[in-house]
């Protein structure tokens, strides 16, 4: 490859990253609970969706409150106060760092537009470590939401009855998912980035070498 088609690829893979993470972000299906029909109707189950700031249960729209409420069996966890302070801790390393990653996005394209427009080695080198660090951020954030998921799933287990939660089916959506190609996409741009800025760096010493013989 040439130097503009991974610039080009490596901006067509950043755009598509920082979109995928604010789709994810935005959306309520990175979590999904299907109860059974003869489950649905009680006040303890109902089938819902969830995202990061709020959950669907049905037709209604409820919130953070609500959610610790069906995911960790309602009012028994509530008079575990540490656990529960645990929980909300989880919750608020998630709902920090998928946003901060964003944000990196977007100077991160701004830093990568100059270093390409520039065929600057040292300003790609920095723009594709920046987008390696990212990553890194969005794959905490996705490994903090699977460990927070997993351990309100473990601790309603240990509430209720294993008939009862026979009935009760959980996944992860793909808002998830949507956040896993984000993260891909990000190492992707990443090593596009670091590509041109060795094909950049080679240019400049192939005219440097060149510069004395024309003299």
């Amino acid at each position: 490859m040439n130097f503009g088609t991974l610039v080009i690829a490596a901006g067509i893979f950043g755009l598509l990253s920082f979109t995928c993470l604010a789709v994810a972000i935005g959306s309520e299906y990175w979590y999904i609970i299907d109860v059974d029909e003869v489950f649905n109707s009680t006040w303890e189950f109902t089938s819902s969706h969830s995202g990061l700031w709020r959950i669907y249960e049905g037709k209604v729209l409820c919130g953070l409150l609500r959610t610790f409420a069906l995911h960790l069996s309602y009012m028994k966890l509530m008079r575990h106060s540490e656990q529960v302070q645990h929980f909300l801790n989880l919750h608020r390393v998630i709902v920090i760092i998928l946003p901060i990653s964003l944000v990196l996005l977007v100077f991160g394209g701004i830093f990568g537009l100059v270093g390409s427009l520039s065929h600057s080695y040292c300003i790609l080198t920095a723009v594709a470590t920046y987008f390696l660090i990212c990553s890194l951020f969005t794959l905490s954030g996705v490994g903090v939401y699977v460990s927070y998921s997993q351990q309100t799933l473990d601790e309603l287990r240990r509430l209720e009855s294993a008939e009862l939660l026979a009935h009760v089916h959980v996944s992860y959506g793909w808002s998830l998912a949507m956040a896993c190609l984000s993260y891909s996409l990000e190492v992707a741009t990443g090593a596009l980035l670091g590509m041109a800025a060795w094909l950049a760096h080679g240019q400049r010493q192939r005219e440097s070498a060149a510069t004395p013989s024309v003299a």
